[in-house]
């Protein structure tokens, strides 16, 4: 099993790829809990001296005029968790909540809360035992903390709600009898720290990067097959060429394109063709996708600071103050989810576009809908259709979440970044993507199957090729064709199909 050290060092999204393949260990380092000691030892010498705290001895939001007496202090976490676990909607899934629990420890690591060890403690507790929260996927607004959910995190580490343990949904008070754990008491402004911050937010651009990595070169290896069995040309591709445009992921997805076709009898077959140029889809994969990976690039970097930043309100500083500012609000992560869902909002529409290619035919090579018996047989017509419905949802879904806030808190929270709508939406995204992408291929090797059938393709899209084969039942015409749809999607989300590629040819 997995030990991830919580410390103060730095952290990337790549840190957080086996948190979704099961449980795993966690360990807080000496320096962290020195770190927790110090900024709760600050935090209850300003209690103490009579200073006014938001949160610990205020109400919260547009009640925070309020002022709590110390004998009602504890008990007002204790309502502040159970009334903020007010989410619906189905459960996030397993990875994403440890990723959540982690994000915790690593803020708290920092020691900027005031909460004492015991709090994080009792998160490393949940997940070495693998007791997960059930977290509603709805009710987030990503701003004053992911709210919400974050509140069904806390009611789990107090004794209450569900979780789902020993791979059962169950009470948590039924799981920590069983796994011999004791609740955690709430003292002054650990509810507050629990429900506060851009964790949820976070830990679902994560998960976006993470099957964003490799949707990226599920791209390239789409427009390679594409390219290379509907007689585009492989010269574009060329590393002169993309030399003289100064983008990165252009340059890497051309490399990518000329690269996998290498060796590929039928690209060579029309060289000397009089044909000028092909159109922008095929032409222009390195431009498209390249742009989609530089997008990338940047919303990583963005993500990875928001990782290893301190994310709770109020900010316990060094010098003993205790700040209230704005250090939940999700902004830069929604706007990096919003950037990143009109990145692979654009790999579903090129992708679609050169389906709809080979939808017209192309003379002397296959005819249109790639069939065999034009009339008597529709093809791929409809299966063209799906994958414009699955593009043109994306275009919608790729609508930026962050530009459409309302104000909650009875005003108080007047702007609200919208970020876990913006990483829920582009989770669907990339789901229909790699259905559109599943279309594509099943296309292009349909195509491969009537013109080229056996000359040597291309040391990267061979072993494509191969897998299409075994999957499609290319000989019988037409068929029912969801089933293979999803197949493929199936392979291109296990990564499997990426795998056949990469392990005869690496891609970057």
């Amino acid at each position: 099993m997995v030990t991830l050290r919580i410390s103060t060092g730095t952290f990337s999204y790549k840190d957080f790829a086996h948190l979704f393949d099961g449980p795993i260990h966690v360990a807080l380092t000496n320096d962290s809990i020195k770190n927790l000691q110090r900024s709760h030892e600050r935090l209850i010498s300003k209690i103490n001296s009579g200073n006014t705290i938001y949160g610990v001895n205020t109400g919260f939001g547009n009640l925070s005029n309020i002022k709590i007496e110390p004998k009602d202090q504890k008990v007002l976490q204790l309502n502040l968790v159970r009334s903020h676990a007010s989410g619906v909607g189905k459960p996030l899934e397993l990875g994403l909540v440890r990723s959540i629990l982690v994000l915790k420890l690593l803020t708290y690591s920092k020691g900027y809360s005031g909460i004492r060890p015991d709090l994080p403690k009792k998160i490393v507790q949940f997940l070495n035992k693998d007791i997960l929260p059930v977290i509603p996927e709805k009710g987030s607004v990503g701003a004053s903390g992911d709210l919400a959910p974050l509140g069904h995190m806390a009611l789990a580490l107090i004794g209450e709600g569900f979780v789902f343990y020993e791979g059962k949904k169950m009470k948590t008070k039924t799981a920590l009898s069983k796994a011999r754990v004791k609740a955690l008491d709430l003292y002054p402004k650990e509810g507050l720290s629990l429900i506060n911050g851009t964790q949820v937010s976070t830990a679902l651009a994560i998960k976006t990067l993470l099957d964003g990595e490799s949707l990226l070169k599920t791209a390239d290896i789409a427009g390679a097959l594409s390219v290379e069995n509907s007689f585009a040309s492989r010269k574009v591709f060329q590393k002169e060429i993309h030399e003289l445009k100064a983008h990165p992921g252009q340059q890497t997805s051309a490399r990518n394109v000329y690269k996998l076709l290498n060796g590929s009898k039928i690209v060579q077959s029309h060289t000397n063709c009089g044909k000028v140029q092909d159109p922008y889809s095929f032409r222009c994969i390195p431009h498209i996708h390249g742009a989609c990976r530089d997008g990338f690039t940047q919303a990583a970097e963005i993500i990875n600071n928001e990782i290893n930043s301190v994310s709770d309100n109020p900010i316990v500083l060094k010098n003993g103050d205790v700040v209230s500012s704005g250090h939940f609000h999700a902004e830069h992560v929604a706007q990096a989810l919003d950037f990143l869902a009109i990145s692979f909002s654009e790999l579903g529409a090129v992708s679609e576009r050169r389906t709809h290619f080979f939808m017209k035919g192309v003379e002397g090579e296959f005819p249109p809908f790639v069939t065999k018996t034009p009339g008597v047989e529709s093809g791929y017509m409809i299966a063209h259709v799906t994958a414009s419905s699955l593009a043109s949802e994306n275009k919608t879904l790729s609508h930026p979440a962050s530009v459409d806030s309302l104000p909650t808190s009875g005003g108080q929270e007047d702007l609200v970044s919208m970020a876990p709508w913006a990483g829920n939406k582009l989770l669907h995204i990339q789901n229909n993507l790699r259905w559109i992408f599943a279309i594509e291929l099943m296309v292009a090797g349909a195509a491969n199957q009537i013109a080229s059938p056996n000359a040597k393709s291309g040391k990267g899209t061979n072993p494509v090729l191969e897998i299409l084969k075994s999957v499609c039942n290319y000989e019988s015409g037409d068929r029912v064709l969801s089933t293979e749809i999803e197949t493929i999607a199936d392979l291109i989300k296990t990564d499997d199909l990426l795998k056949a590629v990469t392990n005869k040819l690496p891609l970057e």
